[in-house]
């Protein structure tokens, strides 16, 4: 008697070779899953554990016992006057940011999509919403500082002194300007998408029903746009109230904000039982920023039921 083999089987006659296993369902989503352990391991070497030293570091006392003076310690005057100005100037920033980068981002909806200005300006966008730090710092220092090429143009060419009322640039003012240099670049690529996907059928709807300009903005345009244009305006705040770099740069001497403050708890001598004082000041900065974020997603999923 003959064996019969299954025809969908081909490889069932060749000597010698085994069915292949491990072809499941299951095993393909596992070797799918591979391509994500680099992104699971960046985020837990530099956002997971740091967090959890910065928590048990604002709850742990000099002897290593669970203690909540840390976290009581915030309340002082310069730790309470540090995150008012960070917040201050984060919101300051993003607004002006936020506004500013808008309109562009509206400016640039009007040209052709594949247009050669929309291309120039959206590459230069993603290149100036990245320029910061010290190079940044650098760069206003040499152009707007005591003696930087305007500064001295003004002051020798036009007779204009721009720090005849003090020297702005490095404290707050100097640092909101340098804040919305990059604000406004940012806004630009977050809130493009949004405008983009303004459909044309709706001012069309709009026009036939005789609507004017200002009835299409207030009854339909706005109103999806609303929610876009505040998430974007959060991620501002949110990407400003982190910052450090630029501010460590541009900023020599004294804490205005938060994140100078709590380099100085870190790095300079502090009040005996306040050492891990600058971890407890981290941690608020974490749950501002963990709000503000937490308030970008769900605005930013309201955007997503029309925009795709």
């Amino acid at each position: 008697m003959s064996t019969l083999t299954h025809p969908a089987d081909p490889a069932a006659d060749a000597p010698g070779v085994r069915p292949r296993r491990g072809r499941g369902p299951l095993s393909r989503r596992g070797r799918s899953l591979l391509g994500v352990v680099p992104f699971f391991a960046f985020i837990a070497v530099f956002l997971a554990i740091p967090t959890l030293v910065v928590v048990a570091g604002a709850v742990t006392s000099d002897d290593g016992g669970l203690t909540l003076d840390n976290l009581t310690a915030l309340s002082d005057g310069y730790v309470v006057n540090a995150f008012m100005r960070s917040i201050v100037l984060s919101a300051g920033t993003a607004v002006i940011g936020a506004v500013l980068g808008g309109l562009l981002a509206y400016a640039l909806v009007t040209v052709p999509e594949g247009g050669l200005l929309r291309r120039l300006v959206s590459a230069a966008c993603g290149v100036l919403a990245q320029f910061g730090g010290v190079t940044l710092a650098f760069a206003f220092i040499a152009t707007l500082g005591l003696s930087g090429f305007v500064t001295v143009f003004l002051r020798d060419r036009i007779g204009v002194d721009i720090y005849s009322g003090g020297v702005w640039l490095f404290d707050l003012p100097g640092l909101a300007l340098v804040y919305t240099y990059f604000q406004v670049p940012l806004m630009v690529i977050v809130f493009l998408p949004a405008l983009d996907g303004i459909r044309p059928q709706w001012r069309e709807a709009t026009d036939s029903l005789g609507g004017s300009t200002w009835q299409y903005w207030r009854m339909v345009g706005g109103p999806l746009l609303a929610p876009a244009f505040l998430g974007a305006t959060l991620l501002l705040f949110a990407n400003a109230f982190s910052a450090y770099a630029t501010a460590a740069a541009l900023v020599s001497q004294g804490s205005p904000i938060a994140p100078l403050q709590i380099r100085s708890a870190l790095t300079s001598e502090v009040v005996l039982g306040q050492q891990n004082l600058g971890k407890a000041m981290a941690l608020g900065m974490v749950l501002v920023v963990a709000v503000v974020m937490g308030l970008y997603a769900l605005l930013q999923r309201r955007t997503a039921r029309w925009l795709g």
